[in-house]
């Protein structure tokens, strides 16, 4: 019989890690060896409960910092955390291969999240123009949310040849209305008490748009696409960059 993944949780104590921590309690093939919280000493606590994993969600300044520790110690870093900048991941990408463990940051570990912006990939080629509409809770440190930016640059990405329109008025009586731009794609971040994270692409042709929304109704969504990523990176020596790869979309 396998023994279980010893797995902990930076930042168990926020809204994600939370719930986190609860789910790896209860779920079969898992030991749960705790949490480690801000200013606590991650250094000891990693070489005292030795995980096999370590998932962070807690804030741009600080995970970074946890991931290396983590891959220092031979754990494997799942990282969703958003807001680390590209030479950073970059950065963690090396130290996982110099020491051979697996690893993942993802924009987001919503599996319904992760087939819309999936789905967006499929439509980019069929429309002109495209704006992205994201929803977040008014706590949330960054702006636009990773999913969003990264939704942008995929976008983008496959309009290389024939970048998307981005009409943009002779006057803007409100500066930054038309929100922030990411390769010809508008992102509007929205913040407001009573929201979780919610996202909506709207493409535009002549005559008609389509829009993809994906709506987290509860930080729970989060669980099963955390739980997909502990068993593949500490089953193999692999980075990730994305949940989409573990679930086969590219």
């Amino acid at each position: 019989m396998r023994e279980p993944i010893k797995v902990a949780v930076a930042g168990h104590r926020g809204k994600v890690g939370s719930i986190l921590s609860a789910a790896l309690q209860a779920e079969p093939g898992i030991e749960y060896v705790g949490g480690v919280g801000h200013g606590e000493d991650l250094a000891t606590f990693l070489h005292e409960r030795r995980p096999q994993a370590l998932v962070d969600f807690t804030q741009p300044s600080e995970a970074l910092h946890n991931a290396l520790a983590a891959v220092a110690s031979g754990a494997s870093p799942i990282i969703g955390t958003t807001g680390i900048p590209r030479e950073g991941i970059d950065k963690l990408e090396v130290a996982c291969k110099e020491k051979g463990v697996g690893g993942i940051v993802a924009p987001n570990f919503a599996i319904g999240a992760v087939l819309m912006m999936h789905i967006a990939d499929i439509a980019a080629p069929h429309f002109d123009a495209v704006e992205v509409i994201e929803m977040h809770h008014a706590g949330k440190l960054d702006a636009p949310s990773g999913t969003a930016l990264s939704t942008a640059k995929r976008l983008a990405a496959r309009r290389k040849e024939k970048p998307f329109a981005h009409p943009k008025p002779e006057k803007e009586t409100l500066a930054g209305t038309r929100g922030g731009e990411e390769g010809n794609v508008a992102i509007h971040s929205i913040r407001l008490p009573g929201l979780v994270a919610d996202q909506e692409i709207i493409f535009g042709l002549p005559g008609q748009t389509l829009s993809i929304i994906h709506r987290t109704t509860s930080r729970e969504a989060y669980v099963p696409g955390v739980l997909l990523a502990i068993r593949k990176v500490t089953a193999e020596p692999k980075f990730y960059r994305g949940l989409d790869e573990l679930l086969g979309l590219r």
